[in-house]
């Protein structure tokens, strides 16, 4: 796995090419490492993604979200349509640090 900061979250990739070890590997083992930050998860690199697939992130992803952090999904080979509502995915990782940075604003809105 490959951590790359930025100013207010993280990408995180997986370098070795199967989604559901890299998806198990965050929830399972790397949790603490990505744990209270804002998170992009970078599987632009893969071709095909099936839906079951992506399914593997969403335990994932309401664990996070539930602690006030987000989570988003950068992947372009899905049809989004097929995507269930609780899992924020989007093809590059600009509309990946925009959905943050405005996920960050209603946060902060929220808390007035």
């Amino acid at each position: 796995m490959k951590i790359t900061d930025k100013d207010f979250y993280i990408i995180v990739q997986d370098e070795k090419s199967d989604i559901k070890g890299f998806a198990n590997y965050l929830e399972n083992v790397a949790y603490g490492k990505i744990e209270g930050k804002n998170v992009v998860v970078d599987i632009l690199n893969y071709g095909e993604l099936s839906l079951e697939e992506l399914l593997s992130f969403l335990r994932l992803s309401n664990k996070h979200r539930e602690k006030k952090k987000s989570f988003v999904i950068a992947n372009d080979a899905i049809m989004i349509d097929q995507v269930p509502d609780e899992l924020m995915v989007v093809p590059t990782l600009q509309e990946a640090e925009d959905v943050i940075q405005m996920e960050e604003i209603e946060r902060d809105l929220e808390a007035f």
